[in-house]
């Protein structure tokens, strides 16, 4: 298929760029002829994240966006120069990390300039006593992981793009890593910023321990999805690396027993790194090898640290399962688990067979979370043509936990493949706002959850709509997105 060939699924208030040619040449006398690109290949590669419905839409010949121009900026001053032009000719801004969102956050509905920061992908410093890392937002997150682990350090951020995303678009998503239970999500890694507000001006944000100097500016940056600002360095928290990990697993004849021993763990100020629930589907899927867990409810903990902490931490683990009816499946599941943990093959291979899936990731309280779970469940079995619903519990708070469901089936007849990919996220959402739970827990919004931020914010998405509007006054960062209703939904 040729490219003129690709039909383009969201043209409503597309921006037109007036004379782009010369755009494109005032761009390249800025900022260098390497760093700009209207190539074909390279526009084709900017038409889409990693959302499973842009991927059913690429293999039929559509796109979800189509970008005019490419730019890749090599220092703030590029930034600046790209902004300037943008904000003079109005023209869409779309920063760009690695791709490996899977709400459409980076999709450029209204055309416009890509800034990609991949160049932006320097480790200025390490400081020991702070334990903190600075770098450049277009790091790679396994590139720094493994200069951490060098150096004798962990970041602590291990999500299940690892390899395919950057710290820039972890910040933009308030991102979570398979180790959250002890070292928490992006927003509470991060203790410093630079970024590049929307007119080109530059706002620091020193890192601080803590500070009470009125609210705390920097943190509304976080999970803004590119469109308050492009985040260019931070400085984040890291750790010695764990002197010992342990690794349990236990079954549990459902999964309010299982929430009911995890909950009781977090109670004892115990944090292990990982804590993994998964559902008797999801269990039957991934680990059909353990005799134990045949029609049970899986969960895996890894528990890592200083020596001693790690033996106290296990044995508080251990004795909590067993008081709720858990039966110790030893060490094999997690090891499966570590060895298939960024294998993403399960919803990715939906597509070519004309299956349409995705994941939705929520949170909820304790108090409510089974309840989430079986409402959800059942809701979205509902949707006709549904053939798969399931969850796995992913990340443990004192106060909550983030479910992660997977739903996958055909479409009928009278229904579009996004008919049916908008029932099942509606059916999900719907029923997870009615249980008190909150509509993303670490994937973002981008455009799959815009329409649902007014009942998700309740009166805030008003102020946050004028806060938008002062800080990008020709509202050129990433339109579309968050505070517009982009997708049309079943709520309204």
């Amino acid at each position: 298929m040729n490219f003129d060939d690709f039909e383009l699924i969201y043209r409503e208030n597309r921006v037109e760029i007036k004379d782009k040619e010369k755009i494109v040449e005032e761009l390249k006398n800025k900022i260098g002829e390497k760093n700009v690109s209207t190539e074909k290949i390279d526009i084709l590669a900017y038409t889409r994240d990693t959302s499973l419905i842009s991927l059913n839409w690429t293999i039929e010949g559509k796109l979800a966006g189509l970008p005019d121009i490419i730019t890749f900026p090599e220092n703030i001053a590029h930034i600046k120069d790209i902004l300037e032009i943008a904000n003079r000719e109005k023209i869409p801004i779309v920063p760009f990390a690695e791709g490996s969102g899977v709400v459409g956050g980076a999709i450029p509905l209204r055309g416009g300039i890509i800034i990609d920061m991949k160049r932006f992908n320097k480790i200025l410093e390490i400081n020991d006593k702070n334990l903190t890392v600075t770098v450049q937002t277009g790091v790679n997150g396994m590139n720094l992981e493994r200069y951490l682990n060098a150096k004798g350090y962990t970041g602590g951020h291990i999500p299940q793009s690892l390899y395919t995303s950057s710290v820039g678009g972890w910040i933009a998503h308030k991102a979570a890593g398979q180790f959250s239970t002890k070292y928490g999500k992006i927003e509470d890694i991060v203790l410093g910023m630079k970024v590049v507000l929307p007119t080109g001006e530059l706002i620091t944000f020193d890192p601080i321990a803590r500070a009470a100097t009125g609210p705390q500016l920097d943190k509304y940056f976080i999970g803004s999805e590119g469109t308050l600002g492009i985040v260019t360095e931070a400085t984040l928290k890291i750790w010695p690396y764990p002197e010992k990990r342990t690794l349990v697993s236990y079954t549990f004849p459902t999964i309010e027993e299982s929430l009911n021993a995890t909950r009781q763990i977090m109670r004892e100020n115990v944090y292990p790194a990982v804590i993994r629930i998964y559902d008797a589907d999801e269990t039957m899927r991934h680990f059909e090898n353990t005799e134990k867990a045949k029609d049970k409810v899986m969960t895996v903990f890894v528990c890592e640290g200083n020596q001693r902490l790690v033996d106290l931490e296990e044995q508080i683990t251990r004795e909590k399962c067993e008081e709720n009816s858990g039966v110790d499946c030893e060490e094999e599941p997690v090891e499966h688990w570590f060895e298939t943990r960024f294998r993403v093959t399960e919803t990715s291979m939906f597509p070519p067979y004309k299956i349409v899936a995705d994941t939705i990731e929520v949170s909820v309280m304790w108090d409510r979370a089974a309840e989430l779970y079986h409402s959800v469940v059942d809701a979205t079995k509902k949707v006709e043509g549904n053939l798969l619903v399931s969850a796995h519990v992913s990340h443990f708070y004192p106060n909550g936990v983030g479910f992660y469901f997977t739903f996958g089936g055909v479409p009928g007849k009278e229904k579009s493949q996004f008919d049916f990919y908008k029932e099942c996220w509606d059916a999900t959402i719907k029923a997870t706002l009615e249980a008190g739970g909150s509509i993303s827990h670490h994937h973002g919004i981008g455009i799959n959850r815009s329409h649902w931020m007014k009942e998700e914010w309740d009166g805030g998405l008003e102020i946050m709509q004028k806060f938008k509007k002062i800080l990008d006054p020709n509202n050129i960062f990433n339109p579309g997105k968050i505070y517009e209703k982009t997708w049309k939904g079943g709520n309204e």
